[in-house]
């Protein structure tokens, strides 16, 4: 299995390769290309050239989430490669909103979905998925199983608008990319907005028997409290996951106090880093 970060906050070593707000990643599995989100932009494309990718050779891409800065290079994705399905969860649609509260009267709802227009101007090649989902041998989709997940993204105001309402997002379009390896199950959720603990959990039920042997993602912690970012910390300590692999939205304090707690099993992305599993 091999890993290969084409989009992160932190740049790559090399001038050339730019990251940004968002997250991409391609892995090879068992003599097949995966490629996990498409970043904000074309970005993308640009660094997977300059790391020997060919995007036209990608067998199946998977949308962890329904949001723009995973999702908004899906086109160029499109573009580049003519015949791999995209797999988004049967709930992602281009509705998700950040809710920005003014005073005690007024509310303010960013759009930060999927760009519109996307889902169908390429609806033959996407694949909405429901409930546990094998697109390869030894890879499966799985979506959330914990109950109660819109008191999160009540809490992070992120809603979603449906029928013309907002609700708070209970993250029914997030889904985690798994990876049967020798070495145990080899998680990916690119935000994991749904709590990285609650996840690891979600896929030890999924899986019963199975090692969890590492987890790849952003946790969204860049604007959580250092209280509770520790108690998140201790958290994954107490699940046993032998790597940790985060970045994106985890935020520069939250990873020094989660490498305070779990030493050298946790370990930052970046653009460009190149793993071997």
């Amino acid at each position: 299995m091999i890993i290969k970060i084409l989009i992160d906050n932190i740049s790559g070593s090399e001038k050339q390769l730019k990251g940004e707000w968002g997250l991409c990643v391609y892995t090879e599995f068992n003599g097949k290309r995966i490629l996990l989100d498409t970043g904000a932009s074309a970005q993308f494309a640009k660094n997977a050239a300059l790391m020997s990718i060919d995007i036209s050779k990608i067998d199946a891409g998977v949308l962890s989430h329904a949001h723009y800065d995973h999702a908004d290079g899906m086109q160029e994705f499109f573009n580049k490669n003519n015949h791999a399905k995209f797999y988004l969860r049967n709930a992602a649609r281009e509705n998700c909103y950040h809710t920005h509260k003014f005073l005690k009267f007024f509310t303010y709802q960013e759009y930060i979905g999927i760009r519109k227009g996307t889902l169908k101007r390429n609806a033959d090649r996407i694949v909405f998925v429901n409930g546990d989902c094998e697109i390869f041998p030894g890879v499966t989709l799985v979506g959330h199983k914990t109950p109660h997940l819109d008191e999160i993204g009540k809490r992070a105001h992120m809603s979603v608008k449906e029928n013309g309402k907002y609700r708070p997002d209970s993250f029914d379009h997030e889904q985690s990319l798994v990876f049967d390896t020798p070495k145990g199950l080899f998680i990916m959720n690119s935000c994991s907005h749904g709590g990285a603990d609650n996840i690891i959990k979600e896929i030890e039920a999924t899986f019963p028997g199975k090692q969890i042997y590492a987890i790849l993602g952003g946790f969204h912690l860049f604007r959580t409290p250092d209280d509770r970012v520790k108690a998140f910390a201790e958290r994954l300590r107490d699940l046993n996951v032998q790597k940790i692999y985060t970045g994106h939205c985890t935020g520069g304090r939250a990873y020094e106090i989660l490498h305070n707690v779990l030493g050298d099993k946790v370990e930052q992305m970046h653009t460009g880093m190149e793993l071997e599993v």
